[in-house]
């Protein structure tokens, strides 16, 4: 009885972090998401090109959070999820992040995540309801920025792109697990539709792992994210050290 109660929290879980992405109508999977036609092993990954034209971080950097005046402090790896985390030190440099709310906190009846980097959670005006639903929308081209699913599998040089590892079919493990203080990218049930929004996860969430990019951990402050009450404010978001790795051209 107790593991099947914990099956279906975990899978109502999942289901719920898909409906909150980041993109809302963005529910269908792309072409790219297709499996191979030979699954591949668990060292032998498909070979992708790196996605170009997106911000990447070629390295590692540290970002500080300030929630209720006390700081969070995240390594971020670029070194495995160069997009990804180059995605999220570009949006913490241009100040996307300043101001935002914590809009989604689950801790019962087992700690999950806290969610927020919703940008348009500035706006007052907005409804409450709403939030979970928006992105970054790029200044140049007035279009809300995607980032594709990457994911490193241990053994690969390189992560997988476009498709979970069940898609792919890889029964490897990542890189960059869902352990307690990950940092990882919300996105709606569409692979490739990650934006802003980001989550802690509050205990080791193994049931994530290959389905959701993880980009870097909690390295001081846990205390201060087990603390963050939804409606909280992200109060100010910079990057502290190793913004000469992000790569934006």
């Amino acid at each position: 009885m107790v593991l099947g109660f914990r099956i279906r929290w975990a899978v109502s879980l999942v289901v719920a972090l898909f409906m909150v992405g980041c993109t809302a109508g963005t529910t269908e999977p792309s072409e790219s998401a297709a499996a191979p036609a030979e699954p591949a092993s668990s060292t032998e990954i498909a070979e992708v090109p790196i996605p170009e034209g997106l911000a990447r971080l070629e390295g590692k950097a540290t970002v500080e959070l300030v929630v209720g005046g006390e700081a969070i402090i995240i390594e971020v790896d670029g070194t495995q999820a160069p997009i990804t985390a180059g995605n999220f030190v570009d949006l913490v440099e241009r100040g996307v992040y300043d101001g935002t709310v914590f809009h989604r906190v689950v801790r019962e009846p087992q700690p999950f995540v806290v969610q927020g980097g919703d940008p348009q959670s500035t706006d007052p005006s907005v409804p409450v309801q709403q939030l979970g639903t928006g992105g970054f929308i790029d200044p140049d081209t007035q279009e809300k920025r995607l980032i594709p699913l990457e994911i490193t599998p241990e053994g690969a040089e390189q992560p997988v792109y476009s498709q979970t590892f069940e898609a792919a079919g890889t029964t490897a493990k990542p890189v960059l697990p869902h352990t307690r203080g990950a940092v990882a990218m919300a996105r709606s049930q569409f692979p490739d539709s990650a934006s802003a929004q980001f989550y802690f996860a509050l205990a080791d969430l193994p049931f994530l792992d290959g389905s959701y990019a993880v980009f870097g951990y909690v390295t001081e402050g846990m205390d201060v994210v087990d603390g963050i009450q939804q409606g909280d404010v992200l109060e100010s978001a910079a990057v502290t050290d190793g913004l000469d790795s992000l790569v934006t051209e």
